[in-house]
């Protein structure tokens, strides 16, 4: 019997696809524990118009995060960092104060966890650091760190 999937099953296969187990298995295991819908013309057209649609929204997003990465890639978010002596700096500006400094500079809320610093920003100046906005997407974010004594 050919058997659509409605979720992740371990040993058979991924949600959407479409495999051929016994009669009794569907039966008996994948349809009543929903696991799966048998593979009749009306619930294949369904499948069809469920890719289409989740297609056309991953497009979607893709062409916003597109659109914010160029927006981001122009932006600079001023921040400061305490320095002593001789120019040693007290701890590091941290992905969080970037994202705060975003939300307010900016009016963008980008999480923290999505701003990827490649070392610890500990010097006063100008960095650039990468946020990742999509899986395909990455901007460049320039920030300037000014010095307070």
């Amino acid at each position: 019997m050919k058997i659509i999937l409605l979720q992740n099953v371990k040993s058979l296969g991924k949600k959407g696809e479409i495999i051929d187990v016994s009669d009794g298995y569907a039966r008996n295991k994948i349809i009543p524990g929903k696991l799966g819908v048998e593979a009749t013309a009306a619930n294949l057209n369904n499948l069809k118009l469920q890719k289409a649609n989740q297609e056309k929204i991953a497009a979607e997003n893709l062409a916003d995060a597109q659109a914010l990465a160029a927006r981001i890639e122009e932006l600079e978010v001023v921040t400061s960092i305490k320095t002593g002596e001789g120019g040693r700096s007290f701890g590091s500006v941290s992905s969080k104060e970037i994202a705060d400094g975003l939300k307010s500079q900016h009016g963008l809320s980008i999480d923290k966890k999505k701003i990827i610093l490649p070392e610890p920003l500990k010097t006063p100046g100008y960095a650039e650091v990468m946020i990742k906005l999509h899986p395909e997407v990455q901007a460049k974010l320039r920030v300037k760190i000014n010095e307070v004594k």
